[in-house]
């Protein structure tokens, strides 16, 4: 059994709930739309006096982050307490791993404090669904990104932006611009437009930034951004991921922003009502003129929320999977 395939497996009870969330890729059309069902419950409880529900009440999260992100690491610590959650946050850098404790001795202790959950944010590919092979059956683990491979609840925050703004995907054609070679997101996002049903999800980026055979994902190349752009209904920029170049895949950020940033007069080939989006941080000036980011176009904030509820829906959901699956075992 492939990787993939293991962890499609991986993820479901028996019954087809989620018990983790390791990727979007696999999953059933009617699953991606629970989760954004759920999520749109959520996503008005911001504006409530009161913003807590009780679904995790009793529940251990931990936040088990190998790598910085500062916004990730909080909207899940919110989307927690919203759960009603007690959350732990694990600074790595501080931990036993750094001593030289293995992966499965950080995973048996945190066990042993009876943890229900654990976020994994982790630079190396893979290292979520290696820690939910090896996990007791009754944590659930979620995955808020690994290496250059799968961002799923930031692709599901993104479908959920798609779906409150522009309806139905069936009619939509989307285009993700920048570096996709590094991105985790894109490839998440590619998995889950496609399977939710969108008419056309377009790449653009220079070719050192693409991979190969990136169309065998269900995308369509194009490595200039005014033909890419025509009369799209969604763009969404990647951030340049300069911390994972190790060689020379452009000539400058100026040159970038030169071929491939998005200005008012390149959205203006767009659909006049397209939206505009960004997994952030932004890089101003580089991906992005400041006009456009602030501009009546612009859901890069609106994500943010939506980031949270999405979160909630996945958590929820994961952990009354598992307890699905621990009734039936």
């Amino acid at each position: 059994m492939n990787q993939h395939t293991d962890a499609v497996k991986l993820q479901l009870t028996e019954e087809g709930q989620l018990r983790h969330f390791l990727t979007t890729e696999g999953l059933s059309r009617e699953l991606l739309t629970e989760i954004l069902n759920t999520a749109n419950s959520f996503a008005d409880m911001s504006a409530q006096a009161v913003k807590k529900v009780p679904l995790l009440r009793g529940k251990t999260v931990v936040n088990l982050f190998f790598e910085n992100s500062t916004r990730t690491r909080s909207t899940f610590e919110l989307a927690a307490k919203r759960l009603s959650a007690d959350v732990l946050n694990l600074d790595i850098s501080t931990s036993a791993t750094s001593k030289g404790e293995s992966l499965k001795d950080t995973l048996r202790n945190l066990e042993a404090m009876a943890s229900d959950m654990f976020v994994v944010r982790h630079p190396d590919s893979g290292a979520p669904h290696f820690i939910a092979q090896h996990v007791t059956p009754n944590v659930a683990i979620i995955n808020a990104g690994d290496g250059q491979h799968a961002h799923p609840t930031q692709a599901m925050l993104d479908m959920l932006t798609i779906r409150r703004h522009k309806g139905d995907f069936s009619e939509l054609k989307v285009a993700i611009v920048g570096d996709i070679l590094h991105s985790r997101v894109a490839r998440s996002q590619i998995y889950a437009l496609n399977t939710l049903g969108a008419a056309e999800v377009r790449v653009i980026g220079p070719k050192t930034l693409l991979p190969h055979h990136i169309e065998s994902l269900g995308a369509k190349v194009y490595y200039d951004l005014a033909a890419g752009l025509q009369d799209v209904d969604v763009v969404i920029m990647l951030r340049l991921q300069t911390e994972r170049m190790v060689s020379a895949f452009l000539p400058s950020q100026g040159e970038f922003y030169k071929l491939y940033g998005l200005t008012r007069e390149r959205l203006a080939g767009a659909k006049p009502d397209a939206i505009v989006m960004h997994p952030g941080p932004i890089n101003r000036g580089v991906e992005i003129e400041s006009e456009v980011a602030d501009g009546a176009q612009s859901l890069i904030l609106k994500q943010v929320g939506y980031g949270i509820a999405t979160r909630m829906a996945v958590m929820s959901m994961a952990m009354s999977g598992q307890a699905t699956q621990a009734a039936a075992g």
